[in-house]
């Protein structure tokens, strides 16, 4: 069941590149007295995530400072090799998003965003959605219908609702 707002966001342990390799990232941690906005999506590399949705939240930063956001993490079913490499690339690590690695899909799983799409080889990934969520409480949700399309779950669009 996919999570709702008003909901705690589920306790999980996502990985970021460290300077010393991979390093545990404890979701509650983040959170707990904290507004922070979350963004996933089906994976590092892939076309509209890395020219549409990560691009939106780099251009919308500021604007999301000025409503209190705290801290801004993209989430993906990748290693965290890959998400440091592709914060790199994006210069989102850059922009100050945490770009944080879900390698066994579990947190993804837990709030009911897994999706799977085997012709374009995408297995145990995350639909795209954004939320934001205040001391680990969901306030805000948008969960995209289709994974190819960045409109509801982008920068703007929380921005917006804020």
């Amino acid at each position: 069941m996919v999570i709702s707002v008003g909901e705690t966001l589920p306790d999980a342990t996502l990985l970021k590149m460290g300077a010393e390799g991979p390093t545990p990232v404890a979701l509650s941690e983040l959170t707990k007295g904290r507004k922070v906005v979350i963004f996933g999506l089906p994976g590092a590399y892939t076309g509209t995530c890395t020219t549409a949705h990560v691009p939106s939240f780099i251009r919308t930063m500021d604007a999301l400072k000025e409503k209190g956001v705290d801290q801004v993490i993209c989430v993906s079913v990748n290693d965290p090799f890959v998400m440091g490499a592709w914060g790199e690339s994006t210069q989102a690590s850059q922009a100050g998003i945490e770009m944080l690695g879900d390698s066994e899909c579990g947190f993804t799983e837990a709030i009911g965003m897994r999706f799977d799409a085997p012709p374009a080889g995408l297995i145990a990934r995350s639909k795209r959605y954004a939320l934001m969520a205040e001391d680990g409480v969901v306030k805000v949700l948008h969960a995209e219908e289709n994974p190819g399309v960045c409109e509801t779950s982008g920068g703007e669009a929380m921005v917006d609702a804020l």
